[in-house]
């Protein structure tokens, strides 16, 4: 039976993740002493104290949940705790590859800083948004997307279950598909509080950014295998792995593929690592008979087995 790590990705963090950590760990505290240094600003603070306002802002959000998600992998490691797999959504997959040792954690946060604070640029260039759209399939949400994007751009960005889809495209073309959505079988259509059209072709500037300081580091292949939010595969090859980190800016995350990969793999326990239960969510609606533990407290490592 193997066991499989998820990390989770924007929007899943809140004010005073990670304190615990710091205040009770050496990994935690040298972490986030060193994320100071890394990114030029008091990460610590916005993370612990926020407010919250401040933490949603995507060059502090993607970095504090970086950090807190790369702290609670490095001490289960720590502690003898080896997964047999690991995945990230979106932002999550970095500290994924973290955990598999295909880069450490400075570099991990550096290109992190490039990635936040090019996508937040991206978003000022080709202003977008994204939506939530429960209760229509991958089909009908590809159907409608393509009809509205006849005027303005609108597509999938996150295949998160079979009826959970996230859309991401220019601003009214987003609103036009929340507008009609109901009319096309979705129970809910729910616009997200996001500065940007993540995971679609509006974010081409940030993926050029990303690229050449991808290009610049080297990503060593790893021993446990990452399954790509990009094409959904496990792979241990570092050039792949650097490939996928570059298109996923710019295509939809199939997380849904992803877990049930994983699950055809041998994958059947799963732990989120990081703040929120955003993944353990989706794992019960995606397979029942998957189990799935979350940690995102000093007190829930300490008390983890499996």
């Amino acid at each position: 039976m193997k066991k499989g790590w998820l990390f989770p990705g924007q929007a899943s963090q809140k004010v005073g993740m990670g304190k615990d950590f710091y205040e009770q760990t050496n990994i935690g505290k040298k972490y986030f002493d060193l994320a100071n240094d890394i990114l030029g600003i008091d990460i610590q603070n916005i993370t612990f104290n926020g407010p919250d306002e401040k933490l949603r802002i995507t060059k502090y959000t993607q970095p504090a949940i970086f950090i807190v998600s790369t702290i609670i992998s490095e001490i289960l490691i720590e502690k003898g705790y080896i997964p047999d797999g690991v995945a990230g959504h979106s932002l999550g997959e970095y500290s994924a590859l973290v955990t598999a040792k295909g880069i450490d954690f400075k570099t991990g946060l550096e290109l992190v800083k490039i990635r936040s604070e090019s996508m937040a640029k991206a978003g000022k260039t080709n202003p977008g948004t994204m939506a939530a759209i429960i209760g229509m399939g991958k089909d009908d949400v590809n159907i409608l997307a393509e009809k509205i994007s006849m005027n303005q751009l609108v597509v999938a960005a996150n295949y998160n279950t079979d009826n959970q889809i996230v859309v991401s495209g220019n601003i009214e073309a987003v609103q036009n598909f929340i507008d009609v959505a109901k009319d096309h079988g979705a129970r809910m259509a729910i616009p997200l509080n996001v500065s940007g059209a993540f995971h679609s072709p509006l974010m081409k500037p940030a993926r050029e950014e990303l690229a050449d300081k991808l290009d610049s580091i080297h990503i060593s292949n790893i021993n446990i295998p990452l399954f790509s939010n990009f094409n959904a595969r496990p792979t241990i090859n570092g050039s792949a792995i650097k490939k996928s980190l570059i298109s996923q800016l710019e295509n939809p995350v199939l997380w849904l593929d992803s877990i049930n990969n994983m699950f055809n793999n041998g994958f059947s326990l799963f732990t989120e690592i990081g703040p929120g239960k955003v993944l353990k969510g989706l794992n019960k609606k995606i397979n029942k008979d998957l189990k799935t533990k979350n940690i995102e407290s000093y007190e829930e490592l300490i008390a983890y087995e499996i």
